[in-house]
């Protein structure tokens, strides 16, 4: 079987050299490749080309780009093959990119990548839905792969996703804050006794949370935009999700 990847940053590489590994042709593009790849993925000229013979798709790439990804693609697709989009993006956005492909036949998977790729890469826990989600499944599940098909039309892994997101970035924002709170003031010790009173007495925890935002700051910055867009189409204020995203932004530019 053969496998695209389209977009080989930090999540495209780990899973392209996963499904080498685990036996599968895979081709590969990014316009800036940057990672070390297995000896047996195949370095296309182009997404197109990289897509050509594809029987699953893998669209990794950063939201700003996944229409044109999918656009440049669009002339290889059909009904046999399987389109992933994997891409952080709001629901919408991933209606949008279907819309667009959907007169090809293809069978497209809406699909939402549920915690850091390292260090299980491609065994990652991922959830799934549209219409190409139980074919998605039904093939990557016996490899060992983590794909889990939710009830409900393209957009709905994303808003599940999306919707976790408001907890766990928004958590690990305030987190964040009341560190750097604590060590200025010399009062790390009695912040963390704190906050390990609300997440249960976990301290590494708090760790995992600050490393966490700290080394993921840009990736997560994408995420809570396309938090911030759905809430935003839903008449909501996000308020909270406005404030994560600043807090990531100030890690990031530190």
């Amino acid at each position: 079987m053969n496998i695209a990847v389209l977009g080989l940053g930090e999540a495209g590489s780990h899973f392209a050299n996963g499904l080498a590994k685990l036996g599968f042709n895979v081709f590969g593009w990014d316009p800036i490749p940057k990672r070390v790849l297995h000896k047996s993925v195949n370095f296309a000229k182009s997404n197109l080309e990289a897509a050509q013979n594809a029987d699953i798709i893998f669209s990794v790439n950063l939201t700003s780009v996944s229409e044109e990804v999918a656009t440049e693609v669009l002339p290889c697709l059909n009904e046999k093959k399987i389109y992933a989009e994997l891409n952080t993006s709001s629901p919408g956005k991933k209606q949008i990119i279907y819309e667009n492909l959907r007169t090809t036949g293809i069978q497209f998977a809406d699909v939402a990548i549920m915690a850091p790729v390292p260090p299980k890469g491609i065994f990652t826990p991922m959830l799934t839905s549209g219409p190409g989600a139980i074919p998605l499944a039904d093939i990557m599940q016996p490899f060992g792969l983590s794909i889990i098909p939710v009830d409900g039309n393209v957009g709905q892994a994303a808003l599940l996703k999306l919707l976790r997101s408001i907890v766990y970035k928004g958590i690990a924002a305030v987190i964040c804050e009341a560190m750097d709170a604590g060590m200025l003031f010399g009062q790390e010790k009695y912040i963390r006794e704190q906050i390990c009173s609300i997440i249960g007495g976990q301290d590494e925890l708090i760790d995992r949370f600050v490393e966490g935002s700290r080394t993921h700051a840009i990736r997560r910055i994408h995420e809570m935009d396309a938090v911030v867009e759905m809430l935003m189409n839903k008449g909501i204020n996000p308020v909270m999700s406005e404030a994560t995203k600043e807090n990531l932004q100030k890690l990031a530019g530190s």
